[in-house]
């Protein structure tokens, strides 16, 4: 199974060179929160269990849930990890598609049967459904209370809400301690610290007790530790970054109007859109040194993630023809 990836700016240079790139091919906020300064012993000593516990105490507030719940190197180690933990390979897992192809890479890696299926009512019967929500990279949502019902139709329900910060409403975290339901939050993604590594598995009691025994003593670094204490319990940080994010959401769906792009869908933190001719798109923003994500399965989509400083909005706007 082909596993191809935004932020592959290596691709990029070593065609075109340069080092002035804006990466747009991922969905990570390019206005981060800022670093708070770090005690020496997160640099120095081994990762604490008290440190530990002040992390999953933030995540549990900003998430609203009294689940089981551990931290991981992002929600991709999660996504790799839970397959391995959930025991005996040979089920159906069946991925609603299309979305992150890591899901299914993963499952089927480890020895699961995965069907891919475009309609959510096609999930129901499987021994493990996975959904993405919101979706990446269309921004798919589906309610929580269709998700909750469709969790009693299989064995278990994995929710990837790798993009849901900016939605908290639509988040199942606050139901994860229920059994038959496992939810990833990325960390990195909204506060656009992918660098830091850091992830959260949560729900079902059992699942997460083997994700844990599986992470060992040490599965977050102790600088991600405490960035991601810090940043979790910033509320004002984050609610105002979502109304910045809503802001510029109907500034780039406008931009690219103005070059003949048709809106499909998107989330606060990327937007994928209908072109002519997606490599074509593609090759014209990377003539500006703009990097993008197109996508094996389809000649006309493309995916951009949002510019950060002003002057990168100026560069996107360069690309697309229009003045300052």
């Amino acid at each position: 199974m082909r596993r191809d990836h935004g932020g592959d700016l290596d691709r990029a240079r070593a065609s075109r060179g340069g080092d002035d790139w804006i990466d747009l091919s991922t969905g990570i906020n390019r206005v981060p929160y800022p670093v708070p300064p770090l005690p020496p012993e997160a640099w120095t000593a081994l990762p604490t269990a008290s440190a530990r516990d002040a992390l999953l105490k933030a995540a549990a507030q900003a998430y609203r849930t009294p689940a089981p719940m551990v931290a991981l190197a992002g929600a991709q180690a999660a996504i790799q990890m839970l397959p391995m933990a959930l025991g005996a390979a040979g089920g159906t897992v069946r991925v609603l598609s299309p979305t992150y192809n890591e899901h299914a890479a993963c499952f089927t890696a480890a020895g699961f049967m995965v069907e891919p299926v475009s309609d959510p009512g096609d999930l129901a019967g499987g021994a493990i459904a996975v959904v993405v929500n919101p979706n990446n990279p269309d921004g798919r949502l589906i309610a929580p209370a269709d998700l909750l019902a469709l969790r009693d139709k299989v064995g278990l329900l994995v929710v990837d809400e790798s993009f849901a910060d900016p939605l908290p409403e639509m988040s199942l975290a606050p139901h994860a301690g229920e059994p038959g339901l496992v939810v990833l939050r990325s960390f990195g993604k909204f506060y656009g610290l992918a660098g830091v590594r850091l992830g959260f598995a949560l729900g079902d009691a059992q699942i997460i007790a083997r994700l844990t025994a599986m992470a060992g003593p040490w599965p977050v670094a102790g600088p991600a530790l405490e960035i991601g204490a810090t940043a979790l319990q910033d509320a004002a940080w984050a609610r105002a970054t979502t109304r910045r994010l809503v802001h510029e959401v109907g500034r780039i769906d406008a931009l690219t109007q103005t070059h003949g792009w048709t809106l499909v869908g998107g989330t606060h933190l990327f937007r994928l859109y209908d072109t002519p001719g997606a490599a074509a798109a593609q090759d014209h923003l990377a003539d500006h040194r703009i990097w993008s994500r197109i996508f094996p399965w389809s000649s006309r989509l493309i995916r951009l993630g949002l510019p950060g400083m002003e002057s990168e909005w100026r560069r996107l706007a360069a690309a697309f023809g229009q003045a300052d």
